[in-house]
This record gives C-alpha cells, structure tokens and sequence, in this order.
C-alpha cells in the first residue's frame, strides 16, 4: 500500500474518530458475510457504527485522544464500534446481537479513559446504567425524601378528616355523638 493511501486511511480514521470519548472493540475475524450485515444492520438501528481498522495506521489516530488505551488490544483483526448514545448503549446491543456469533470476539472498550478489556469487561461495561437512567436514577434519589415527608404530612391530615366526615355524618342523621375521654 502507496505512503499516499496510508495517509488518507489515517485522516480518515482521525476524521470519524474526532470528538469520541467512547468507543468498542471487537474482531469479527471468521464471521462470514450474511451474519455481518445482520450484525451491522441491527447496530445501524440504534445508530451504531462498525468500522474495520489497519491497526498499524489505527494506532496513530488514538494516541493523545480518549480512546488511546484501545491501543493496547490492536492484535489481529480489530473493528471499532461507536456511536449510540454512550458506549454503555454499543456495548448492550453488541452483547445481545453476538449471542449467535461465536466468531465475534470482544476485545475491550473504553469509557471515561477506563479501559474494560476482554469479554468479562465489555459484559460488565453492558451492565452499567447509560447516562439517562443515571440521571433517572439521582432524580429518584433527591425526590424520594420530599415524597415520603408528603405521605407522612398526608396521613394524620387525612385520618383527622376522616373523623371529622363521620361527625358530620351523624349529626346529618341526627344521631348524637359520644363524648371523648379526655
């Protein structure tokens, strides 16, 4: 391959990575043709992208960015997974399409600059909550508090109203009410 294409290929790979903090490793080595596509096409669903990477000419792209400790898992065929709303997403739908794909073999991922290698980590990175459910959750948290002081507020107020409706229920009927020991 021309130094020229070299060159191209890694503008290219600098020019779609710009801007990424998060990003998915994985080897689709041995996958054949019709399981890809329906790889890619279920990815292309959620707005996750698949690209196959030169790891020589990846590695310059990826120094000096977020995603710099994906260089360390570059060995044999290596494709970068990305998009999504966060990588936490990527690694959710990667982990459920690849079920049937032995072939597909995880080789890491990198959120916040932390580096979840291997299958295990991509597996455990699947399980954390994406950004939204995070703020969903801490939402939650702050107004629950404030809901259970309402509740507690709410239930003598609706005890003493209660009384009060029997009351004037009696008096309506013209029975006479007892005295309270006092």
């Amino acid at each position: 391959m021309s130094k020229k294409i070299k060159e191209m290929m890694i503008r290219d790979y600098g020019s779609r990575l710009e801007g990424m903090d998060d990003a998915l490793m994985i080897s689709i080595r041995g996958v054949k043709a019709i399981p890809t596509s329906k790889l890619r096409r279920g990815l292309a669903g959620k707005k996750i992208k698949i690209t196959v990477m030169r790891n020589t000419l990846a590695k310059k792209p990826l120094a000096g960015t977020k995603l710099e400790p994906l260089t360390k898992l570059l060995t044999g065929p290596s494709a970068l997974a990305y998009g999504g709303s966060s990588v936490v997403e990527v690694a959710r739908e990667i982990v459920k399409l690849i079920v049937g794909m032995p072939e597909v073999e995880l080789k890491g991922a990198v959120l916040d600059g932390q580096l979840f290698e291997g299958k295990a980590g991509v597996t455990e990175l699947s399980k954390f909550p994406t950004k939204e459910e995070a703020i969903a959750n801490v939402v939650t948290l702050v107004v629950s508090p404030a809901r259970k002081l309402m509740a507690q507020l709410k239930g003598p107020g609706a005890t003493v109203a209660g009384v009060i409706r029997a009351i004037e229920t009696k008096l309506e009927k013209g029975e006479t009410i007892a005295k309270l020991a006092g």
